[in-house]
């Protein structure tokens, strides 16, 4: 089973979030639509702009920490150097592409 580490952003530069999920669709459905309260919820964080996929848990997990650990700028430019744009990947995703 995979498990994704991710990173939503509320717009180009915006806000960030980093989590991890074993199902980035249904996950990714759950911070759009305001299912789940919290962070993501309160400051509109919902764009998914990277992720990263895992075959074990363990090292999906200790991956979120660190980069729950980094520094913004770090985030930024991980983020830049897979999708330069900013562009939501999600609704590719959701339609299986």
């Amino acid at each position: 089973m995979p498990y994704f580490v991710y990173i939503l952003a509320s717009a180009r530069r915006g806000t960030l979030y980093v989590g991890v999920t074993n199902d980035l669709i249904r996950r990714g459905y759950e911070h759009r639509t305001g299912i789940v309260p919290g962070f993501t919820l309160k400051y509109s964080v919902h764009a998914l702009v990277y992720f990263e996929t895992y075959q074990d848990i363990r090292d999906a997990i200790a991956r979120e920490k660190r980069l729950k650990r980094w520094r913004r700028d770090w985030k930024i430019d991980l983020i830049e150097s897979h999708n330069e744009d900013w562009h939501d990947l999600w609704p590719s995703l959701a339609a299986g592409g």
